[in-house]
Order: C-alpha cells, then sequence, then structure tokens
C-alpha cells in the first residue's frame, strides 16, 4: 500500500474568509433595506466577506443591470430599469450610517442615456458631500462613451479621487469589450 503524500496547506492569504460577520450583517441588511447596489455583491467578489468585515464597500449606482456584455464581468446585462433620482440620498444616507471617512461610488454602464448617467454621479457627490462633509469619495467611472461634457459633469461635482476603468489593454477591446 502506498503511502499518501501530505496535504500541502494554503497559505492564509489565498483563503477567503466565508461572509456572516457582524459588520457584514450590517452592511448586508442596510443595503436591502436602502435598496442600494453594490459591486461587491453584483460581481459576485470572493473578497465580500474580508470587506464587508472592515465595513469597506463599493457603492454601484444607476442600477444594477449593465448595458454592455463584456467578456470578463458578473454583473447582468440587459435592458436597464428607469432611472431613480433618489438614489443618491440613499447613497449618501448609508454613508452617514456607517460613519465612513471614505467612499468609493461606481456604476454599471448605461450607453442608453445621454450623457452615460453623469448626473446621477453628480447628484450623488453632492449628496454625499452635504451629508457627510467629512468623507471622501472616490469615484470610478464608466468612458461615458467619451463624452468630455458627461466627464465635467462629474469633475464639476467635486470628486476627491476620480478613476476610470479600463478593464483590459487596448488591443483585447474589441474581443472582451464588444460595443
Amino acid at each position: 500500500m502506498a503511502r499518501s503524500q501530505p496535504r500541502k496547506r494554503l497559505p492564509r492569504w489565498l483563503k477567503a474568509k466565508a461572509p456572516g460577520s457582524p459588520n457584514y450583517i450590517e452592511l448586508k441588511r442596510l443595503s436591502k433595506e436602502l435598496k442600494l447596489n453594490t459591486v461587491c455583491e453584483s460581481a459576485n467578489c470572493p473578497n465580500i466577506g474580508e470587506c464587508w468585515d472592515k465595513r469597506t464597500a463599493t457603492f454601484m449606482i444607476l442600477g444594477d443591470v449593465c448595458t454592455r456584455s463584456c467578456g470578463f464581468c458578473a454583473i447582468k446585462t440587459g435592458r436597464p430599469q428607469t432611472l431613480d433620482a433618489e438614489e443618491p440620498g440613499r447613497v449618501a444616507a448609508a454613508i452617514a450610517r456607517l460613519e465612513l471617512r471614505h467612499a468609493v461610488i461606481t456604476s454599471v454602464n448605461r450607453d442608453e442615456l445621454p450623457d452615460g448617467g453623469a448626473w446621477i454621479f453628480a447628484r450623488t457627490l453632492e449628496e454625499i458631500h452635504r451629508i457627510c462633509p467629512e468623507t471622501t469619495v472616490e469615484v470610478l467611472i464608466p468612458d461615458f462613451q467619451g463624452d468630455w461634457l458627461a466627464l465635467g459633469t462629474v469633475l464639476d461635482a467635486g470628486p476627491d479621487i476620480l478613476n476610470h476603468n479600463i478593464e483590459t489593454v487596448p488591443r483585447l477591446y474589441p474581443k472582451m469589450r464588444p460595443q
């Protein structure tokens, strides 16, 4: 009979903690109560338990359905619902209740909107600045289909950090980003 080799252990940093901490439960309840989306949930992020345990989440505005179907993304695609003009206030309320010092806001792509949803980004920033003036805000914006006016709308609202989602290298765009 052959002796089996001892099983090699995975390093601690490679193991994802199962969700369920008090902070995770609070964030889950709050996002449901305020009808908010997070990229953490929508993209099936494997680190959600660890991040939410540290009270870190990325709020996803403009709904939970993307107008693009990129090959690398787990977000639902299809025809989005109408815009929710109350969403910016709910995001700001969640940030206030969580007492966040730094908030991250991203979105789905809304190619059917003339400005790609830039005005909702601006309203969200304005509401956060009004309700939580000490909170720094980072926005991860879509490409707005190259609309410089849409970018200006977001910048005029005063994000502390502006990032852009560039999910892959240019030579792979045609394959990964069909639009």
